[in-house]
């Protein structure tokens, strides 16, 4: 095969890792960014998240918050660990990281969401106490959808309660993860001292003196850390063996099996999601990042590890296109995120072949437009640098870049491809939103327009009947962190109402329907006749239409015009106004007018024939039901599991972990307003909660009397 390295690049392809950092709300993943990035000599002094100094939390919501909203792009250069007994694949050179921290917090899903679409593996983190999560379970679903390899990084061991081995077994039974220690940390709380290096045989100590965790000497292992580090050992030996043949047939064979041979097993068997290492340390405490680099580095896969990306021509869905990492292939780039800042708009980019250059022409298949490369930058967080080209396997950003969205491919234009975009979830909740002075309206209007351009999750319209602006998003703190930027970068200041629920409508049963439009009143007149079915359709799949017209009754040119008009009776039902979901129609007849007949007149019959259909499918208000999670003292716990009864919550199940019990609880989005509130006051302060959104259920009737009677629905 040929050099797929440009003889420009100051990394090869080999040397670059590509990777995110992503895990459930405080399980320490912008710590353990900022210990990575002081390890590897990006940054001189240790920023910490709750003095909001952290590099990564560069947004002024986020240092006042201490957490991340937005995921932040740093590179960093890595060199492996030279002392004996560690392990190294590749001779000792500098290794390129370009790391992603992502937002940990539920309303910020779409940040994890696209930045796994275009990361090569994952650092996925736990807390040593809390084991699994509810966000956990998200994330790493959303990193199995895109097929990313993982590392497992159990943090805060320094923590009182914190248990290596119950969050090994926590992610092998909760997420179903075939995962191994290959890191165990030595002590934990107060006497975390250490980790035992498993395929070394190893133990790495921290010396307690030195604050910053850069010393620590590799030794023996000693006393009970033998049995330990040997049963550890064959235990991850035995479980590549399953998963990998070369390994398995050595083994067969009775072959000796060096710690290199181990290595690159593993290596393979991680690449192909088929082993998720796990490795324990205190990012806060400085003990075990090192190591960590150094696995990410051997075992989390480079561009040229993983298949190429697959697309499709632009021009036929149906033909697959592949675009290999290679510098001197044809240039091709996923778009997969937007930001606006002082610098105008920013479009960072993963580049899968190819490279550009600053003044390139490059091509959007999705506007079939060209437009030329005026800055390319690479982002430290909030510092940009210039520079001049960017190869296949970087991450970096463009600016000034006009028409484009996320998830658009960028290439050369004798290139067809299309690559697929991330996908994100529905919005859960909305609210009204009005200027506080007239003259902002059109400023208010150009600012939400730009932050739904960079947030898929975050939605406006104008309500036809109240010409009201509505915002919809991810959940109250998403709208609430909407609504500060709009006041902080857009200088508007806004007034807003309080926040909707996104309810849904659906049909129960079958029915036909029947739309006539005849207006006939001298001239030329208008004339729409369609027969109809609608039946419900499955969860999840949407509207859907079909044309089932025999015999011409409704003309072919028409037929268009009839599905759009089922889609847009669609959007407002007959119960509270709520757009209609998972419903199947089909065009089964009608009739038409040789002169009177036209496109307006059959979308208007359409509407009507969905509208009478709905009247008689014995339609139901469907509400976003949220997964919520509870940790509180033993002390606590009936009062809080009497308040989400209270809340129409359904117990789904309790457990003892340490001195808290976890309560988990599927409950109407609608009775979760001011939760936080209500849960610091039953337990004195001591319990904590998370919710995600779970799916929807039928609304009990006598609230669905209230939200009508609310909607002003007659």
């Amino acid at each position: 095969m040929s050099n797929p390295n440009s003889p420009n690049r100051q990394y090869p392809l080999e040397r670059t890792r590509n990777i995110g950092i992503c895990a459930h709300i405080d399980a320490g993943k912008t710590t353990l960014t900022e210990r990575v990035l002081f390890y590897t000599g990006m940054i001189h002094k240790i920023g910490e998240v709750h003095e909001g100094a952290a590099t990564t939390d560069w947004m002024e919501q986020e240092q006042e918050r201490g957490i991340t909203i937005t995921s932040a792009a740093v590179t960093a250069s890595w060199k492996q660990l030279k002392e004996e007994g560690i392990f190294k694949l590749r001779e000792n050179e500098d290794i390129r990281v370009n790391i992603i921290d992502t937002p940990g917090h539920v309303d910020f899903t779409a940040e994890v969401e696209r930045s796994l679409r275009v990361l090569d593996g994952a650092i996925f983190v736990l807390c040593g106490v809390a084991g699994v999560q509810p966000q956990s379970e998200t994330v790493y679903r959303q990193a199995e959808k895109y097929r990313v390899p993982r590392i497992a990084f159990v943090n805060k061991m320094d923590r009182t309660g914190a248990n290596f081995d119950n969050v090994v077994a926590d992610v092998r039974n909760k997420l179903g993860a075939n995962a191994w220690p290959i890191l165990i940390p030595i002590g934990a709380e107060d006497n975390l001292i250490g980790q035992i290096d498993v395929v070394n045989q190893k133990a790495i100590i921290y010396s307690d003196d030195d604050k910053f965790g850069s010393k620590y000497v590799v030794r023996e292992l000693e006393g009970a850390e033998i049995e330990k580090g040997k049963e550890a050992y064959d235990n991850l030996v035995a479980a590549i063996c399953d998963v990998d043949d070369e390994m398995g047939m050595m083994f067969l064979e009775e072959k000796p099996i060096s710690i290199r041979d181990v290595k690159e097993a593993l290596r393979r068997a991680v690449i192909a999601n088929k082993i998720i290492p796990i490795a324990g340390g205190s990012a806060f405490k400085n003990k075990g990042v090192q190591y960590l680099i150094d696995a990410v580095i051997d075992y989390l896969p480079g561009p040229l590890d993983i298949e190429p990306q697959e697309g499709v021509s632009a021009d036929d869905p149906n033909v697959k296109v592949l675009a290999s990492p290679d510098d001197a292939g044809k240039f091709c780039a996923l778009g997969f995120k937007l930001w606006s800042d002082k610098f105008g708009r920013l479009v960072f980019f993963r580049v899968y072949s190819g490279c550009v250059k600053k003044g390139d022409t490059i091509y959007n298949p999705r506007t079939r437009k060209s437009e030329r490369v005026g800055r390319l930058i690479q982002i430290q967080a909030a510092v940009h640098k210039d520079i001049d080209a960017c190869y296949s396997g970087d991450i970096a950003a463009l600016v000034g870049v006009k028409d484009v969205r996320t998830g658009d491919t960028f290439c050369d234009e004798d290139f067809d491809i299309l690559l697929e975009p991330p996908t994100f979830p529905e919005p859960v909740i909305s609210m009204a939103v009005e200027p506080k002075t007239k003259g902002d309206q059109e400023k208010m209007g150009n600012a939400l327009q730009r932050l739904s351009e960079e947030d898929p999750t975050f939605f406006v319209r104008t309500d036809e009947e109240t010409g009201q602006t509505i915002i919809a998003g991810m959940g109250e703190l998403h709208l609430e962190i909407l609504c500060d930027r709009l006041k902080r970068e857009h200088k508007v200041e806004t007034n807003t109402g309080k926040p909707q629920i996104a309810y849904r409508e659906t049909l129960t049963k079958e029915a036909d329907g029947e739309g006539k439009l005849v207006k006939q009143s001298g001239g030329r007149g208008q004339y729409g006749h369609v027969i109809l079915k609608i039946a419900p359709n499955e969860r999840g799949k949407g509207v859907t239409v079909e044309n089932k017209v025999v015999g011409g009754t409704i003309p072919k040119e028409y037929i268009n015009a009839c599905k759009a008009g089922c889609m847009e009776a669609v959007i407002n039902g007959i119960i509270a106004g709520y757009p209609v979901i998972d419903v199947h129609i089909d065009l089964l007849d009608g009739s038409s007018h040789e002169v009177d007949s036209n496109e307006n007149a059959f979308k208007m019959a359409a509407i009507f024939a969905v509208k009478d259909a709905l009247k008689k499918a014995k339609c139901q208000l469907l509400e976003p039901i949220m997964a919520v999670e509870c940790s509180t003292p033993e002390d606590y716990q009936g009062d809080i599991m009497g308040d989400l009864n209270k809340r129409r919550g359904k117990i789904q199940g309790m457990e003892t972990r340490g001195a808290s019990a976890i309560l988990k609880a599927e409950v109407p989005l609608a009775e979760m307003f001011g939760y936080s509130t209500a849960i610091r006051t039953l337990s004195s302060g001591r319990a904590s909660y998370s919710m995600e959104p779970s799916h929807f259920e039928p609304v009990p009737q006598n609230i669905v009397e209230q939200i009508v009677e609310q909607r002003g629905v007659k």
